[in-house]
């Protein structure tokens, strides 16, 4: 499992480094990692993970469709703001999700750390939308995520897993640092 888990690794940090770039091969990288990482959730028992990844393959379609839409290069998604109210749904989702799964979770399987990773999957859900749709508030959400994901990871022993989200946080404060200059933006 090191060797498949430490491909996933790096198909990882080549993705979200390609994302902050802003170039579209994130997309297609992404979705190897995500089945590898699939499949490797699955056998650690973390299943709200694993559902997540199956979410994360079809974000990763629905996000290089908005990055390039096929028909017109010039309808390709601009980095933009979320507005506040338009935030503040987005997180209340991520919450209700996480308390649903948490809760499923708990009650009728055998997965380990149920409620975080069950919260770690619905506020993930959330980054990876707004990623999808070029919002700047992608990032420090991730940020969030990136940092309680590299805990829960050594908890399971994923060590390859763990230093993945410890450079992805790095990755998605140079993502946020850069998508806050895009001229699109502006300066925040």
């Amino acid at each position: 499992m090191s060797g498949l888990e430490l491909l996933a690794a790096v198909l990882g940090v080549t993705a979200v480094w390609l994302t902050v770039k802003q170039n579209a091969w994130c997309w297609p990288i992404g979705l190897v990692m995500v089945l590898i990482y699939g499949g490797l959730f699955y056998e650690v028992k973390l299943y709200s993970g694993m559902l997540l990844q199956l979410a994360y393959a079809v974000l990763q379609l629905y996000g290089w469709w908005q990055w390039k839409r096929p028909d017109r290069v010039e309808d390709a998604r601009q980095v933009s703001r979320l507005p506040t109210r338009a935030l503040f749904g987005g997180l209340l989702a991520g919450l209700l999700l996480s308390v649903a799964l948490g809760a499923a979770m708990a009650s009728w399987t055998d997965a380990a750390l149920p409620w975080l990773d069950a919260t770690l999957t619905g506020f993930s859900l959330v980054a990876q939308l707004w990623m999808a749709q070029k919002r700047l508030q992608c990032w420090p959400l991730w940020i969030v995520v990136d940092v309680v994901y590299v805990g829960q990871y050594l908890h399971q022993q994923l060590y390859f897993t763990a230093g993945l989200f410890a450079v992805l946080t790095l990755i998605a404060v140079r993502g946020w640092l850069e998508w806050r200059r895009d001229p699109a933006v502006g300066h925040a």
